[in-house]
């Protein structure tokens, strides 16, 4: 991607660059989209390793940002090619897993249901997720540590917040009565 856009990269270049052959690249991955899915899980996985708890969230989120500034040739390239959404993809799937086990820690002990759990953690996800993807789509100008500073400033006892909001309204019926 430092050489050529997205949508100009071929099979062959990537596996001459490796020195493998294809029938090695297809034992891997059906195609290079593929190959995108598979970078984005290693590598944010890999960054917000072990630190998924109400007390390692800031780090976990800033080595996320950390590795996203460090791969920015490959996340660039690809938020502005045709597959934006397998970057979109991977920052939902990354944050949901980093908040959720928040969620169940804080929310550990109230009467909140596992569904209300799930939607607490989806709605801050898309704020935590649309922070990240303007920050990309500006150029990652500001330092990790103010992005993650200030959301963290934005969250601190939110989640706690509404976890208690959830617990103590009523559910509404799915059927109409």
């Amino acid at each position: 991607m430092e050489r050529k856009p997205l949508s100009k990269i071929t099979i062959a270049d990537i596996t001459e660059d490796c020195g493998i052959n294809r029938m090695t690249f297809y034992y891997h991955f059906q195609d290079i989209y593929d190959l995108i899915d598979w970078i984005c899980q290693e590598e944010g996985a890999r960054a917000i390793q072990g630190r998924k708890n109400y007390a390692t969230w800031q780090d976990g989120f800033l080595a996320l940002c950390h590795t996203i500034q460090a791969n920015r040739v490959f996340v660039e390239g690809v938020y502005h090619s045709v597959q934006r959404e397998k970057i979109e993809n991977y920052l939902y799937q990354i944050v949901y897993d980093l908040l959720f086990d928040v969620v169940c820690e804080l929310s550990d002990g109230s009467l909140i249901s596992q569904e209300d759990q799930q939607y607490i953690t989806n709605f801050y996800k898309y704020g935590f997720v649309g922070v990240v993807l303007e920050w990309v789509r500006t150029g990652m100008k500001e330092p990790p540590e103010r992005l993650t500073h200030q959301l963290s400033r934005m969250a601190h006892g939110q989640l706690l917040l509404a976890i208690q909001n959830m617990s103590e309204a009523p559910a509404l019926s799915k059927e109409p009565e």
